[in-house]
């Protein structure tokens, strides 16, 4: 098989909830523009283009897909292009968005949405996705303060029938806790990737047990964040790229799946050659010798 016929279901399957999704999943943030996510001079992507990598991912069996109302440039917003390449919406994929996080039209930076503001957010997305719920709606935050009545406000949206299940992103293990207290957690979305913090590798961990999703954000872009995928690898890595005859990315992002089958991956691209590249990852199997030189070298980048 090449990477071209390779599909998600490769990859695996887990449960967000009653939703069955393939591990390998599609992250919408670089749909909207060339460069960096966010720049204020980024240069919106082609419409036609974006939309033709949206309907092959869902060809090669992506049916998880990661959005906001946030991630958008001058001329694009993810939302609406996902709107226009998929609706009708097949029965079986699964949109994740977030929400906490806002941009007004010119693009620049809002304060975290108040609980009362997390309605408007949702309706956002509700509006953008034309959908009359949201499948899952991850609560991101930034800081370590309690995140009660935010999640409160989300679980009531939830009751209403708005959203079918909450997740939460960018949070300490002490969030997953109290909000656990208030309504189920489907998954945690929190950065990791080789290099991780073994208190992040704990975190993975305990959501495994707890049978939550994990799903990284910046598993390939690594420190480089949302300039997009690091070329700062290791030579390890480059070793283990070339045995396998695949890019240094695929194996940062193999690394990632091998995690644990609670671990879900959502590397996002504008390209189609990448988008397959990306997918095929999940058929790529490292061996014990291999994860040992990664996980040394996780551990001593720490």
């Amino acid at each position: 098989m090449t990477s071209q016929t390779i599909t998600a279901a490769a990859s695996g399957t887990w449960k967000l909830g009653d939703l069955t999704v393939n591990r390998i999943g599609f992250g919408a943030m670089r749909l909207t523009q060339h460069g960096e996510a966010f720049a204020a001079d980024a240069v919106p992507r082609n419409r036609d283009q974006a939309i033709s990598v949206l309907r092959r991912a869902l060809e090669l069996g992506v049916n998880h897909i990661d959005t906001a109302a946030f991630y958008f440039s001058s001329l694009r917003c993810a939302n609406e292009l996902i709107n226009q390449a998929l609706a009708p919406y097949p029965d079986d994929l699964v949109i994740t968005t977030k929400v906490g996080p806002g941009r007004d039209p010119s693009g620049q930076w809002l304060p975290h949405a108040t609980p009362e503001q997390l309605r408007g957010q949702v309706e956002e997305n509700l509006r953008q996705l034309g959908r009359d719920h949201l499948d899952v709606v991850n609560l991101r935050i930034v800081g370590t303060d309690s995140i009660a009545e935010r999640f409160g406000a989300l679980a009531e949206l939830r009751e209403a029938g708005l959203i079918r299940h909450l997740g939460l992103s960018n949070i300490r293990p002490h969030h997953l806790a109290e909000a656990q207290t208030i309504a189920p957690v489907v998954c945690v979305q929190n950065m990791y990737g080789i290099g991780a913090s073994p208190e992040q590798k704990e975190f993975m961990g305990i959501c495994g047990e707890q049978g939550i999703a994990f799903v990284p954000f910046y598993s390939i872009a690594g420190t480089g964040r949302t300039a997009g995928a690091t070329t700062d690898h290791s030579p390890e890595v480059h070793a283990i790229a070339r045995a396998h005859g695949v890019s240094a990315a695929q194996i940062r992002l193999a690394w990632t799946l091998h995690q644990g089958p609670h671990v879900l991956a959502i590397p996002g691209t504008g390209d189609l050659d990448h988008l397959a590249q990306n997918v095929a990852v999940g058929s790529l199997r490292l061996s014990v010798e291999e994860l040992t030189a990664l996980d040394l070298l996780h551990h001593e980048t720490a």
